[in-house]
């Protein structure tokens, strides 16, 4: 990495750290409900991503850039020892909180996605990032990710793609909810990801499904500088449980016969096991 692009990922990093503790000083762990968070009918990367992992129990994660903590704490509830990771000491003390509340235990790791910071022979199961890689320098963060997994472990992540014009012009709009550095991922990056790793399996999300969140901005008049959408929805699920379930049905069936569409989704969950 040359000192001018070194610079702007420490300048990057920064001002994330800085945002992200501000999120956390909002926010009140009390009021987060992990089990709901996960199992929402508006929530189905989590709910794929546990069906396709399968038992917990016993398996050692570590949940790069962690945030509020609602996948730590939840994979901590299934049995698993996990390490929650953030560039953010905020989102990490929110984290323990939101652990104490539900009775578990989990390590606490303030680092960055690009420089995990921990010893060579430290490895772990599963790494997961959630809504991580669009806010890292990916190449390096995938470098980390394969140094610290254990032979025939397993990386999963999801994050946002780039090409849909409706979540782009709803990313122009909600400027104040978002960092500036975010970058969703292109088939670039998915080839990139691909390159570094035994098998890749994809899943795409939130299609048709989207017109939910058209439904939120038109008729609820929703400021999406005032809610995150992506987090309004998870709380509003039972609302919206009537629409949802036939249209994730309608995705299904839309991109499986039409599998060029799946790159105007919002989201993509990548399983990918090391070679």
């Amino acid at each position: 990495m040359s000192k001018n692009n070194l610079a702007k990922r420490i300048k990057n990093n920064q001002f994330e750290e800085v945002f992200h503790d501000k999120w956390a000083a909002m926010e009140d762990p009390a009021k987060i409900n992990v089990t709901m968070v996960n199992e929402a009918c508006t929530a189905p990367e989590m709910r794929y991503i546990i069906k396709f992992l399968g038992s917990l129990k016993g398996k050692t994660i570590l949940d790069l850039g962690c945030g509020l903590g609602e996948a730590s704490v939840y994979f901590a509830l299934k049995g698993a020892k996990v390490t929650a990771l953030d560039l953010s000491s905020g989102m990490l003390k929110l984290t323990t909180k939101l652990a104490k509340i539900n009775n578990i235990k989990l390590k606490t790791h303030l680092a960055s996605a690009e420089n995990f910071n921990m010893p060579v022979n430290k490895k772990f199961d599963i790494i997961y990032a959630g809504n991580c890689l669009h806010h890292s320098n990916i190449s390096q963060t995938l470098n980390k990710i394969i140094i610290h997994l254990k032979k025939g472990g397993i990386f999963v992540s999801w994050d946002p793609l780039r090409y849909n014009p409706i979540i782009n012009i709803y990313r122009k709009i909600a400027t104040k909810v978002r960092t500036l550095d975010e970058h969703p991922l292109t088939c670039k990056d998915i080839e990139l990801i691909k390159s570094k790793f035994k098998e890749v399996n994809t899943k795409y999300f939130w299609f048709f499904t989207l017109i939910i969140f058209i439904l939120m901005f038109l008729f609820q008049r929703k400021n999406p500088n005032k809610e995150r959408y992506w987090k309004t929805i998870i709380y509003e699920s039972t609302k919206w449980k009537f629409l949802y379930y036939p249209l994730e049905l309608l995705d299904s069936f839309i991109l499986f016969l039409v599998p060029p569409l799946r790159l105007l989704c919002w989201n993509v969950v990548l399983f990918a096991k090391k070679k």
